[in-house]
C-alpha cells in the first residue's frame, strides 16, 4: 500500500514540526512555502512584505530556551537563554539540517485553493490548487491530508479613527516596522500595547524626541525574568503551581498582582487596567519602566480624534506636532484559499475542536496547526498538534464524535468570555500547560506519573515537581524518544549554561540552590493545599 501524501502549507515554525510529524509517522510530505525561506516571521528581512508577517531587527524571544524548544532537538546550551530573533532562526535552520525536512520543501509556491475531492466522503482526500511564483505555472495534485501551517500574523488590523486620513504626518503598521532608522528626532505616537507596541516604543525611545503609548485598556507588564534572575516561565511552568492556579484561580491573580506591582506599581506608571493579570494576554518587557520613568515614553490614554498635525486623546488632552504614527494593533487572520463552508473566520473567531480541527467535516484529513495564541510558547503546542493531526491521518489516533468535539469548542469559548477581556485579540487563547496535556491525551503520549514513580523515582520527581519541558511528552507512547530522560534532567544546566562565562567559586550553586528552596516552598504549600481540600 502506498504511503499517505500529506500537504503542509507553510515553512515556518509549525510547518518545519509537521514535516517532521509527517516523516515520524511514514508519511510523505509535500510543503508548500510562499517564500524563499524556511521560518517564517523570523527569519528577519529589510523589506517588508503584504501578508508576510516579521520580527524586528531587535525582536527577543518572550519564552526561554527550553520552554520553546521542540520536544526531541534540545537547543544548544550555548545559546542565551531567551535568544535574539537569529538565534531563533538559526535554531529552526539546525532542526531543518538534522531531519532533512529541506528536500520535502517547494519554494515560491502561492496555494490557491483547498477543496474536497469529490469522492471526500469516502476517500477524505483533498485537492489543492497552487502557482510557482518563478514560472506562474500552475499545478493541481491530490491529497491525502492537509496540515495549515500559516498562522496568524498574516493580516495586519489598521483601525480607523477620527481624523486620521486627514493626517498629515506618517501612518504605519508594526507590521511594516523593523528598524528605528527615520524615526530620529521624531514625536512619534504608538498606538496598542501589545509587546510589538513595547518593543517598538522602548527603541524608539532612545533616539526619536518623544514617544507617546496610547492604551485604551492599559496592560500589566512581566518580566522575562523572575527573583533572583531566574526564567519566568522556567519557575512557573510546573504542576504544583498549575494545581494552585486550578484551585484558587483567585487567590492565584492576587498573589500575581501583588508580586507584578511589587516590581513597578502600575498605577502611579499610568498602566493599570481594569482586569486582571491573565484576563488578558500581558506585556512581556524587561526596560518598558525604565524609559517611562526617565521620560521618553509617556503612557497615553485612548485616541479620541485626529488633526492635521496632531492627536486628541479621550481624556481631554491634546499633543500637536507628530511626526510618525505606529499602529501596533495587531493581526487577523484567515485562510482565502478554504472555502467558508469549511473553515469560517470572523473578527479572528473560529470554531475549531483543540483550535485545529473543523467539526462538522466526514473526514478529519484536515488540521490547522498553530493558529492560538498562548500563554508560553508556540513551537511545542504546534507539534503536539501536528504528532495528533499525523497520527489521525494515518489511522492511529481516532478523535471524538462530532456532538463531542462541538462541546469541547463551545466550553472552551464560554471559558475564554468568563476569563479574558471581550476584543479582537482574546480569542484563540490557551494556556500552555492544560492544553499540551490535552493534545497528549489524545496522542496518548501523556505520562504515566505512578508507572514512572516505580520505574524511575528520581526522574518521576523532576516531572512532578520541576518545570514541564517539551521532552517530558517524549517519554511514554507514540513517538517516544531514548533521549528525553536525559533531556529533562539536564534542562537547567542547559538554561544556565550561556552564564557561565566568569567563574565565582565563592558563589558556586547560590542561584540553583534559591531555585530549590523556592520550589520546596512551592511543594510545600501544593501538599497543604490538598491536605486542606481533603478535610472537606
Amino acid at each position: 500500500m502506498e504511503p499517505k501524501r500529506v500537504a503542509v502549507i507553510g515553512a515556518g515554525a509549525s510547518g518545519l514540526v509537521a514535516i517532521k510529524a509527517c516523516l515520524d509517522e511514514g508519511l510523505v510530505p509535500v510543503c508548500f512555502e510562499r517564500t524563499e525561506h524556511i521560518g517564517g516571521l523570523w527569519r528577519y528581512t529589510d523589506k517588508p512584505v503584504d501578508g508576510q508577517a516579521c520580527v524586528m531587527k531587535s525582536t527577543v524571544i518572550n519564552t526561554s530556551k527550553e520552554i520553546m524548544a521542540y520536544s526531541d532537538f534540545p537547543i544548544p546550551a550555548e545559546f542565551p537563554i531567551f535568544m535574539h530573533n537569529s538565534h531563533v532562526y538559526e535554531y529552526f535552520k539546525m532542526y531543518a539540517d538534522n531531519f532533512k525536512l529541506a528536500k520535502h520543501i517547494k519554494f515560491n509556491i502561492e496555494v490557491l485553493y483547498v477543496k474536497r475531492s469529490e469522492k471526500f466522503a469516502i476517500t477524505g482526500q483533498w485537492e489543492i490548487k497552487y502557482r510557482d511564483k518563478e514560472t506562474d505555472g500552475v499545478t493541481t495534485e491530490t491529497f491525502d491530508g492537509v496540515l495549515v501551517c500559516t498562522g496568524h500574523h498574516a493580516e495586519k488590523y489598521e483601525p480607523t479613527f477620527p481624523g486620521l486620513s486627514q493626517f498629515q504626518g506618517k501612518v504605519i503598521h508594526t507590521h511594516d516596522y523593523r528598524k528605528p532608522e527615520g524615526f530620529e528626532d521624531k514625536r512619534v505616537l504608538i498606538i496598542g500595547v501589545g509587546n510589538s507596541g513595547g518593543d517598538a516604543a522602548v527603541e524608539l525611545s532612545r533616539i526619536a524626541s518623544q514617544v507617546f503609548l496610547s492604551t485604551r485598556r492599559g496592560t500589566w507588564i512581566l518580566n522575562r525574568i523572575s527573583d533572583r534572575g531566574y526564567p519566568l516561565d522556567m519557575v512557573t511552568f510546573n504542576r504544583p503551581m498549575n494545581c494552585i492556579i486550578g484551585l484558587l484561580p483567585s487567590v492565584f491573580n492576587k498573589l500575581i498582582k501583588k508580586k507584578v506591582n511589587d516590581k513597578i506599581d502600575h498605577d502611579v506608571y499610568g498602566l493599570t487596567p481594569e482586569h486582571g493579570v491573565f484576563q488578558q494576554h500581558p506585556m512581556v518587557n524587561d526596560d518598558l519602566p525604565n524609559r517611562i520613568i526617565c521620560g521618553s515614553v509617556k503612557i497615553k490614554t485612548d485616541v479620541k480624534r485626529f488633526t492635521s498635525t496632531g492627536v486628541e486623546f479621550m481624556d481631554g488632552t491634546f499633543e500637536d506636532n507628530i511626526d510618525i504614527v505606529l499602529l501596533a494593533t495587531g493581526y487577523v487572520f484567515g485562510f482565502p484559499f478554504i472555502d467558508k463552508e469549511i473553515i469560517d473566520v470572523k473578527e479572528n473567531r473560529v470554531q475549531l475542536y483543540k483550535y485545529m480541527y473543523p467539526p462538522d467535516l466526514e473526514k478529519n484529513t484536515l488540521a490547522v496547526i498553530g493558529c492560538f495564541q498562548p500563554l508560553g510558547a508556540i513551537m511545542p503546542i504546534a507539534e503536539m498538534q501536528c504528532r495528533l493531526a499525523t497520527r489521525v491521518i494515518k489511522g492511529e489516533s481516532f478523535l471524538p464524535p462530532k456532538q463531542r468535539m462541538w462541546e469541547d469548542i463551545r466550553e472552551k469559548e464560554a471559558n475564554m468570555a468568563k476569563r479574558y477581556v471581550k476584543s479582537q485579540r482574546h480569542t484563540i487563547q490557551v494556556d500552555y500547560l492544560p492544553f499540551m496535556d490535552e493534545l497528549a491525551e489524545l496522542v496518548g503520549c501523556k505520562v504515566d506519573n505512578w508507572d514512572l514513580l516505580k520505574k524511575d523515582p528520581v526522574l518521576a520527581f523532576k516531572v512532578m515537581f520541576d518545570t514541564v519541558t517539551p521532552y517530558t511528552y517524549r517519554l511514554y507512547g507514540p513517538g517516544k524518544w531514548q533521549g528525553a530522560r536525559n533531556a529533562i534532567m539536564n534542562q537547567w544546566d542547559r538554561t544556565l549554561a550561556p552564564l557561565k562565562t566568569r567563574p565565582l567559586p565563592s558563589s558556586k550553586g547560590t542561584l540553583r540552590n534559591s531555585y530549590l528552596f523556592n520550589l520546596a516552598i512551592v511543594l510545600a504549600v501544593f501538599f497543604l493545599l490538598r491536605f486542606l481540600l481533603s478535610l472537606f
